[in-house]
């Protein structure tokens, strides 16, 4: 199992700890991640602004997979949405194709529709498999309640997803986080938002959004919250201080990537799937656990 690694902005610059230990679980896994330094932005910040200039992008990109001749591997929901929207649109449109190879090959680039685009989550759950997922599991991770967040691009579309999973209820996050042995619980209004979209516009509306959430995660007495998505985390990881000042309150709950859950059900230690770089630090969650308490 060979991809194209595609990190997108923001994972290099506030979320190292995610890359970290998705390349140290695909590595153990036999998934060989291929970098491809020539990749940019994946298009998503122009979308409202400029279809063409998205479609340029998000094109481009694609173009560079099929010269490497490899399907890519995304982290982020709103890279992996992007791409595969504008994957699905291009192929099915001959004349759009046509018009944005038009301008591609004034950078020696064509798009011709022949990769794929996944989530690492997905590539986990349906290319790798649960059933040889949990042959890897050597240190289960009993005791860990831990409250999963999708957010709103991973299953949504779900048409361009071929929908893998249900929108309205799904459950492969949930698989992936109890084959480590954690149980994946479940708490009120877990299909919110998490606020992202609109922080730039009205920031209060969208912490306030972000606070509703984690609430709902602290009611249920969760060990951690579960992200996919840089950005996701930006809101529920980056924002928690803010948050609890703004609104008095307290909430303390780590915010861990799964690469990182399943890191260290599959023996790593934290120190190698950048626990010290979360920022809400998991030690109890560690102790709980593993007894180390390190990170």
């Amino acid at each position: 199992m060979k991809y194209a690694l595609f990190l997108g902005c923001t994972i290099p610059v506030r979320a190292q700890n995610y890359e970290l230990a998705a390349r140290k679980v695909a590595k153990k896994l036999g998934i060989e991640f291929v970098d491809v330094p020539e990749f940019s932005c994946c298009g998503f910040p122009v979308k409202s602004v400029s279809h063409e200039a998205y479609l340029l992008i998000s094109a481009r990109n694609l173009a560079i997979a099929e010269e490497k001749g490899l399907n890519i591997a995304t982290l982020c929901n709103a890279c992996t949405v992007t791409l595969v929207e504008a994957n699905e649109e291009l192929k099915k449109d001959p004349e759009l194709r046509q018009k944005i190879n038009e301008k591609l090959r004034k950078i020696g680039k064509e798009y011709r529709g022949t990769v794929e685009v996944r989530h690492f989550a997905r590539i986990l759950y349906e290319d790798y498999g649960i059933d040889k997922l949990k042959e890897h599991i050597v240190r289960p991770l009993e005791g860990l309640n831990i409250a999963v967040h999708y957010g709103c691009h991973f299953l949504r579309p779900s048409e361009v997803y071929q929908e893998f999973d249900d929108p309205e209820n799904p459950k492969s996050l949930d698989e992936l986080v109890n084959i480590t042995g954690a149980k994946s619980i479940w708490y009120k209004e877990r299909d919110k938002c998490c606020g992202g979209g609109i922080l730039g516009i009205k920031e209060e509306d969208a912490l306030k959004m972000t606070k509703d959430k984690l609430d709902n995660i602290k009611e249920v007495e969760a060990d951690a919250m579960i992200s996919i998505c840089p950005f996701c985390s930006v809101m529920y990881e980056g924002s928690q201080k803010k948050i609890e000042k703004m609104f008095e309150t307290e909430y303390n709950i780590p915010v861990i990537y799964y690469p990182q859950l399943l890191g260290l059900a599959m023996g790593f230690e934290p120190e190698e799937l950048g626990y010290k770089m979360n920022r809400i630090k998991a030690k109890r969650m560690l102790e709980k656990v593993t007894g180390i308490g390190t990170a």
